[in-house]
């Protein structure tokens, strides 16, 4: 049974392992960082230089009884549209009622494939386009539909031919303030896909609303935007439209990357920092009990990263020149794993538990929508 309960609000107010795997590991270890602070992060008290300490509450539920939320994004009226993986549902959520508005029957949900991520059109008011990538019993795509409001209609392929697997699928995606569409893909358990610019695999891509080839991209007849990379699961844009993306390492780190053009994150070469030339290292890494990272935002100065296996949302402070301060790890095992972190029109952050993704331990109300204050100290 799906329940909707109306939010306080307030202003600003089964599973296939290659050795830890870095897939999203069902045996949760809460608990302090282990990795040494640098000396930098030492003096650093963890805050946004612009806009100060900024803490989270959590003041109620957006929606509960959902399964397997992983795709999040809001229409200009405020509603709020949720896909789940494994249902292959996609739920229109308002104050009043969370009701299902499609279920797509091209998705093929197994392990971490299915109904992933969702992006709703820069121009949705001229166009009523809502954007989502799912796997299918042949690969991982991008498809659109029009949503007037009742019913999402027939999807249309945007991008298609991603590799897909039953693990490292990635599966976010997000328009820039370019307009164009971002893609984050997994290696799907073929590591060599991943620097390999002929294959979609294990890639940020960049394409046009349309699906093709975005203009100034490093190979203009490719959708590729960056190589290397493992299993993306966040991406996000800060207000100097800087790219983010958050990925799962293997063994040891998970990481956060500052995503620019061209580049190689250096999977399978390397996991977090390795000083390569030619390989660019992560803005911060994690251990992977620490994190295994899925949905990522940025707001009031920080990025904010929903961890699975780590259970808890962290923040991490970014600075004017893209440097970052010290992470922060917030409700730390309060809430299980969590998935996916949206800012919603109100400027709350709504942040999903994972908890009944067959790797989680789900509690009576699971899963659920949160609704998360941001306070200035």
């Amino acid at each position: 049974m799906i329940r909707r309960a109306r939010p306080v609000l307030a202003g600003l107010a089964l599973v296939l392992v290659v050795g830890a795997c870095g897939t999203e590991d069902p045996t949760p270890t809460p608990g302090e960082r282990s990795d040494s602070p640098s000396p930098t992060d030492a003096e650093d008290p963890g805050v946004s230089e612009e806009t100060g300490p900024v803490t989270p509450r959590i003041t109620g539920d957006a929606a509960t009884g959902l399964q397997a939320p992983w795709g999040l994004g809001f229409l200009p009226d405020g509603t709020a549209l949720v896909t789940e993986r494994d249902t292959a549902r996609v739920l229109a959520v308002t104050d009043d009622e969370v009701r299902v508005v499609a279920t797509l029957e091209q998705a093929a949900p197994r392990g971490e494939a299915g109904l992933l991520g969702l992006a709703v059109s820069p121009t949705y008011d001229e166009d009523e386009l809502v954007y989502l990538y799912l796997t299918t019993e042949q690969d991982n795509r991008v498809v659109r539909a029009t949503f007037d409001g009742d019913r999402l209609g027939t999807p249309e392929v945007v991008l298609e031919g991603i590799p897909s697997a039953f693990i490292h699928d990635g599966g976010r995606i997000r328009f820039g303030p370019d307009d164009m569409l971002y893609v984050a893909t997994g290696d799907a358990s073929e590591p060599s896909l991943a620097p390999d610019a002929g294959s979609l695999a294990g890639k940020v891509l960049r394409i046009t609303p349309d699906g093709d080839p975005a203009p100034d991209n490093p190979d203009p007849d490719s959708p590729v935007w960056t190589v290397g990379h493992r299993n993306i699961q966040g991406l996000t844009f800060d207000d100097e439209g800087r790219l983010w993306a958050s990925e799962f390492g293997q063994d040891a780190f998970d990481e956060v990357n500052l995503i620019e053009a061209g580049e190689n994150y250096g999977w399978p070469q390397v996991e977090g920092k390795g000083d390569i030339d030619g390989l660019r290292d992560p803005a911060r890494q994690w251990p992977t009990s620490e994190a295994s990272p899925s949905g990522l935002v940025f707001h009031e100065g920080s990025l904010w990263m929903a961890a699975l296996r780590g259970q808890r949302l962290w923040q991490i402070p970014v600075r004017a020149d893209g440097s970052t301060g010290r992470p922060v790890p917030h409700f730390v095992g309060d809430h299980g794993r969590l998935r996916t972190v949206e800012v919603a029109p109100d400027g709350n952050l709504w942040l999903t538990t994972s908890n009944r993704d067959g790797r989680g331990d789900p509690g009576r109300q699971d899963d659920r929508i949160l609704v998360v204050e941001l306070t200035r100290d």
